[in-house]
């Protein structure tokens, strides 16, 4: 290739990722019909793996499959990573409280420093590995994915060091020289979890989801059989339960790392499953692009800082909350130390604990909507661009606004099923689940910005809900104590969401009419939700004790069952699913004998 080409792809790195290649129409269409024709012959040349994204399907069939392979995963690993609750309580006894105040203290700081470790890498390589692969330019993918898997070794072990050494500057901010251990137990992760990242990264970029599903959940089962084997032999086979709490506490963090190794293990032997494939897109590439291995590290770390500061949004808050709460509680009120760490432990980690289930439900979402944007803008096809994000909205609401009210309905029983029965936990449950909405929403809405190349304007708008959070911090906790920290993140999400769909609008054109008339159905279907089952719980605290954890199950069943079954039906009888989920949902209503 000329230098003229490769001085192009040298100047563009500050610019938008469309602009970064120059290309023609003609270009892009040679580009598609190659790829169109590659594709159907290298399928017939690998193994079928579920989830694997073949054949010409359309733009809402892809992120409805990648959902729901995504979707798939990340529930069970929520489920899982709840449900180990329930017995991790039990063994812990009294100390239960305390432990989960620890366990929350050690993973926000965690949270932050695996946030930069990972540099964003799993959505950035998704990204560009979708923006080279619309090009059919397979081979410079691949060599970018090479390249990115050194850089998040060196980024891992340096994460890691950092975080070794710097544990005990939070155990000063805490007060809590347990936080040291905690933390250590934690730099396996944090070397492990980049790489895990990145190869994850790259299966999204083939809309290979399965493979990132299935790693998801290996790692989610092997951290917490470690975690429960390790909490009961210490808690329950030890002796001195009072002096070793903190110590299962260390084995319990140290899970995660265990866990990434597992899913770095799923993830090597699916690549090795489809050698044949990658190398036969590889061989059958236009290659007619010069890109130094320099150029491809610039584009991965440009394109992965929002990816970092912007999912780390949620965990910057829960940071701040850390920090804050305790100062704010000691010059506002006169309650000790240990019902101040309880209080915290109520907000911070016991209910957050339960409604990251349903936020993982946008997670899946934003990691398949992703590669899907990215090739529709990098082809500069702006009506199927915005038909996307029209659809992803109209999918997060069907699927986020009745599992959030359907939980707030819920809170008593699904506290004490958890935990154990306490109107303060359940009301923080119940207020948590309002704000899941909020917390799913930023979530698929900064994914949209990034991947039509909005990373300014997202980190921006971020950036000013999170100073509103800050503002409104002190006299809310003042106020409410541990619904403060919720209120002043309710609001300061709100605030980022608010203007990122004023940007939107402003460059794509949201279809609002049709949004907000699914909108109101899902709305109007989803309070019904809240009101069966709210209601069905009422009904049965007047028959049973709901205070004990096998009654709180029969009563948390059979108000699920009703509300969610309100909502399928509703949905189905009013054709909301088929607008929603395509002709599949024929059979669900013809077996049901729904007109």
């Amino acid at each position: 290739m000329p230098n003229t080409d490769e001085n192009k792809a040298e100047s563009s790195e500050a610019v938008p990722l469309e602009r970064t290649i120059p290309v023609t129409h003609e270009e892009t269409t040679s580009a598609q019909a190659k790829a169109d024709n590659s594709d159907s012959e290298d399928l017939g040349e690998i193994v079928e793996h579920p989830g694997f994204e073949s054949g010409a399907v359309s733009d809402q069939e892809q992120i409805l499959r990648g959902t729901g392979w995504m979707t798939a995963a990340s529930i069970t690993s929520r489920v899982l990573g709840a449900l180990y609750i329930i017995p991790w309580v039990v063994w812990f006894g009294t100390f239960y409280n305390q432990a989960n105040a620890l366990f929350s203290k050690g993973y926000n700081v965690y949270s932050i420093v695996l946030m930069i470790s990972t540099a964003g890498i799993p959505a950035a390589i998704s990204k560009l590995i979708a923006h080279y692969n619309a090009l059919n330019e397979y081979g410079v993918g691949f060599r970018l994915f090479k390249r990115g898997l050194l850089l998040s070794l060196i980024t891992g072990l340096v994460a890691a060091v950092l975080l070794w050494f710097m544990s005990p500057m939070q155990s000063l901010t805490t007060g809590d020289p347990n936080v040291i251990p905690v933390l250590r137990s934690l730099t396996l992760a944090v070397f492990v979890f980049p790489t895990l990242s990145m190869m994850r990264g790259m299966f999204q970029g083939y809309h290979m989801m399965a493979p990132s599903a299935i790693s998801q959940f290996v790692e989610q089962v092997v951290r917490i059989i470690y975690m429960l084997l390790t909490a009961f032999l210490i808690m329950r086979v030890g002796t001195a339960p009072a002096h070793n709490w903190p110590r299962a506490v260390v084995q319990s963090t140290f899970a995660a790392g265990l866990g990434a190794v597992a899913g770095v293990a799923v993830l090597v032997y699916e690549m090795w499953r489809y050698r044949q494939y990658f190398r036969n897109k590889i061989e059958n590439a236009k290659g007619g692009l010069a890109i130094t291995t320099g150029q491809l590290l610039k584009q991965i770390i440009w394109q992965a800082i929002p990816f970092t500061i912007v999912p780390s949004a949620i965990a910057i808050y829960q940071l701040f909350d850390q920090v804050t709460f305790f100062r704010i509680m000691h010059v506002t009120s006169n309650l000790s130390y240990a019902v101040q760490n309880t209080l915290y432990a109520y907000f911070d980690f016991n209910a957050n604990k339960i409604i990251m289930i349903t936020v993982s439900l946008a997670s899946a979402l934003a990691a398949t909507a992703i590669p899907m944007l990215t090739e529709a803008h990098t082809l500069k096809d702006g009506a199927s661009t915005s038909r996307q994000i029209n659809f992803t909205l109209e999918l997060f609401s069907f699927i986020m606004i009745p599992s959030a009210l359907g939980m707030a309905a819920i809170s008593v029983p699904l506290y004490t099923f958890f935990y154990h029965y306490s109107l303060a936990g359940s009301l923080i449950l119940e207020f948590s689940s309002y704000l899941s909405v909020l917390f799913g929403l930023f979530t698929v809405l900064s994914t949209i910005m990034q991947g039509v190349d909005q990373n300014k304007a997202v980190i921006w708008y971020m950036l000013i809900g999170l100073i509103v959070k800050m503002a409104l911090q002190f006299p809310l906790v003042a106020i409410a104590q541990p619904l403060g920290p919720l209120a002043a993140t309710l609001i300061g999400f709100t605030v980022s969401s608010v203007l990122i769909l004023r940007n939107l609008n402003q460059h794509f054109e949201i279809d609002w009419d049709g949004l907000l008339h699914r909108l109101n159905q899902i709305i109007v279907f989803s309070l019904v939700t809240f009101i069966v089952a709210r209601l069905s719980v009422w009904g049965l605290d007047h028959v049973v004790n709901t205070q004990f954890k096998v009654t709180a199950f029969i009563e948390l069943l059979i108000s699920v069952v009703l509300g969610g079954g309100a909502y399928a039906y509703l949905s189905l009888r009013f054709r909301l699913a088929d607008k929603m989920l395509g002709s599949r949902v024929e059979r669900v209503r013809a077996r049901f004998h729904i007109k």
